[in-house]
């Protein structure tokens, strides 16, 4: 356990955690909803600190990030605990619980983190994945300030659901960002995650006015969030609040955790896809093969493909070592170095 950052100390011994717009008012031996911050002797701990549940090697497709060094790999890390509570969860098993609820956590260093992804071929840096990295934030910031003295990138994946203060300093060092965002009604974060959207629509705002490289997921729901004229409206939003090239991802649901809600037929992506081009030039579809539609990325100006993809594997194709297309000379930007 390492003691937390952002928390009040109350008189009566209870703490408040001020790391999230739940603002968890926290009594002696509680945990906040997240399950992993403990108030123990009128302080709040984090108890996942350095609890490591997964750590690989990946394809920085995979995060997804499709517009930040196309093909190439990064370590992956992940601890225990959320701080929302979604009913469809597909990780279920590490951020639905805490840490006393697993034995197969192991317990690492920030150096140790460091050296594992300095020893990693062909690594770019380190990706805070898997649970909610809000929740492990202490751990999260230990490693990012080591790793960028030694030249490494910082990607969080992310639901977006943290206070303006701890992302402000984070964003010192992270580099890049794929949020989560969810749905675009307030009805949806509480009944089926336990959340509020528009705190998660203020870091959005945030990230690109810090101007960090930002990509966004929206895990289609039948029934739930896949609304065409709702769905437009978010479209819009991110359109008119994020800009036209703002990266999003729409990925198909297959029913997990508590949801039996049956998995998001194929046309109803297709659908989507149709609408957020009308008003984003970089949508892309996951967890579903649709032959190229959706995969690769194509050239806003002409049409050319710039990065060819199947499935996890890239080509570079019409791009420039600047993120330029190399037809036309329009900026894509996807950051290359």
């Amino acid at each position: 356990m390492k003691q937390a950052l952002f928390f009040d100390m109350h008189s009566d011994g209870s703490v408040q955690c001020l790391l999230c717009p739940h603002q968890c008012h926290i009594q002696p031996g509680r945990r906040g909803t997240c399950k992993v911050r403990l108030n123990e002797g009128g302080r709040l701990f984090a108890e996942n600190y350095g609890r490591i549940s997964g750590m690989h090697s990946d394809p920085i497709e995979k995060k997804p990030l499709y517009h930040f060094h196309p093909g190439k790999r990064i370590f992956s890390i992940g601890t225990m605990g959320c701080n929302l509570r979604c009913l469809f969860c597909q990780n279920f098993e590490i951020s639905q619980c805490g840490v006393g609820d697993t034995t197969y956590l192991r317990e690492y260093s920030p150096e140790d983190m460091l050296r594992t992804a300095l020893a990693q071929s062909g690594n770019i840096g380190i990706a805070y994945t898997y649970n909610e990295p809000t929740v492990w934030y202490e751990f999260m910031m230990d490693v990012s300030k080591l790793s960028v003295q030694h030249g490494l990138k910082n990607v969080m994946v992310t639901n977006g659901f943290i206070a303006p203060e701890p992302l402000e300093e984070l964003l010192a060092t992270m580099h890049a960002f794929n949020v989560d965002l969810k749905a675009f009604t307030e009805s949806f974060y509480k009944n089926q995650a336990g959340a509020a959207l528009e705190p998660v629509k203020r870091t959005l705002k945030h990230i690109r006015s810090a101007e960090r490289h930002l990509e966004i997921t929206n895990l289609v729901i039948p029934g739930l969030n896949d609304d065409p004229g709702t769905f437009e409206e978010m479209i819009r939003w991110i359109a008119g609040e994020l800009g036209s090239s703002t990266v999003l991802h729409l990925s198909k649901y297959h029913p997990d955790y508590k949801s039996r809600i049956s998995e998001t037929p194929v046309s109803t992506l297709l659908n989507l896809f149709v609408i957020a081009k009308k008003h984003l030039d970089y949508v892309y579809l996951g967890n579903v093969n649709v032959g190229t539609k959706g995969n690769d990325t194509v050239c806003a100006g002409c049409g050319s493909v710039l990065v060819e993809r199947t499935g996890y594997n890239t080509g570079i194709r019409a791009l420039n070592q600047d993120g330029k297309c190399s037809r036309c000379g329009k900026e894509s930007g996807i950051i290359m170095n």
